[in-house]
């Protein structure tokens, strides 16, 4: 994927938040992970991920807990 085409540039995952309900793992691997806490992480590799992935990661989350940032820093609205 160039990278110019890629919307998302940075991805926070809210700790108060998240409950490790582990959906965003099992549809974007690439990018996230249950810690050793039980909550979820954002991995090193999740630039292998495609921004369409994230995304439908990032709305699987019961909580809102995953919030994308496009290159300007601004929240992307799911």
């Amino acid at each position: 994927m160039e990278d110019q085409k890629r919307k998302i540039s940075r991805i926070e995952v809210d700790k108060k938040t998240c409950i490790g309900c582990g959906t965003c793992v099992v549809l974007s691997p690439k990018t996230f992970d249950i810690n050793g806490e039980g909550y979820s992480e954002v991995k090193n590799t999740w630039p292998e991920a495609t921004d369409e992935e994230i995304t439908n990661a990032a709305r699987s989350c019961p909580t809102g807990a995953i919030i994308l940032f496009d290159q300007e820093g601004n929240k992307i609205n799911l």
